[in-house]
């Protein structure tokens, strides 16, 4: 899927994929923030094989609208709340800015803990 806008220039389609680069690198810029991980196995095996760089993001969009879906593991020590209010934030300030389009959600799932 993709999310398209169309203007006096033509119509603009940006892949889920490329929504999904934007939302991880935005969220590994977060304070707190170690890594980003898939929630199964079988998720880490074909973003593998498919050499995907947006492990730990899953992208939907539904017309002009984005939804998005974090998998984070934090460092130990940190407000978990005050990290992932920062991480909502910038992901939806960063992906926005991105594609011109309005991000619905950012679901944000700690999957794990690291010193």
């Amino acid at each position: 899927m993709s999310v398209s806008t169309s203007n006096v220039f033509g119509k603009i389609s940006i892949s889920d994929q490329a929504i999904a680069k934007v939302a991880k690198n935005a969220a590994l810029e977060c304070y707190g923030i170690v890594d980003t991980v898939s929630r199964r196995l079988g998720d880490s095996l074909s973003e593998l094989l498919k050499k995907s760089d947006g492990r730990g993001i899953k992208v939907v969009t539904a017309g002009d609208r984005i939804f998005i879906d974090v998998d984070v593991i934090i460092k130990y020590g940190v407000s978990i709340n005050a990290v992932a209010e920062s991480l909502k934030e910038g992901v939806k300030y960063k992906v926005e800015r991105f594609t011109g389009m309005i991000v619905d959600t950012v679901n944000v799932n700690i999957m794990g803990v690291k010193p």
